[in-house]
């Protein structure tokens, strides 16, 4: 039923109000009887065919606006902690939130936490430098 536009659910009300059976309701649509019926009982139910689940569920702690705010924090301060950015958000909104939502929304924007590398970078001197001692240590034995 969650795959009909709101157009032709009014067609089955329709369509059965003005005295078509059923089955001639769904050959006519091209569904299913059981869709059609479906409609139909739910129709009967609420007298409305439209759902109200779109509206439905726990609301957002974060706005649009705030989610626009967190990223850019993270962006001009890379270096914060969690529990850091999660105090200076909540020290902007009115509402507090969690660390757990605080991470959630990074997670959302795609932005993650990375390890640092444990080893030091190889710079062009640094590699220079290297080739430098290895043809000087050229005639070493694996000993020495």
């Amino acid at each position: 039923m969650t795959d009909l536009s709101e157009f032709e659910k009014g067609m089955i009300v329709g369509m059965r109000c003005a005295g078509c059976s059923l089955m001639e309701t769904a050959i006519y649509l091209g569904r299913a009887r059981s869709t059609a019926s479906a409609v139909m009982t739910a129709y009967k139910k609420c007298w409305n065919v439209t759902s109200g689940k779109h509206n439905s569920g726990r609301k957002r702690k974060l706005t649009d606006r705030d989610k626009r705010f967190l990223t850019r924090i993270v962006a001009q301060k890379r270096k914060q902690s969690l529990s850091q950015i999660t105090s200076e958000v909540n020290s902007h909104l009115r509402n507090p939130i969690s660390a757990r939502t605080v991470q959630r929304e990074f997670h959302v924007s795609n932005l993650y936490g990375r390890v640092g590398i444990r080893k030091p970078l190889v710079t062009a001197c640094h590699a220079l430098q290297r080739r430098q001692w290895c043809r000087t240590h050229r005639q070493w034995t694996p000993q020495q």
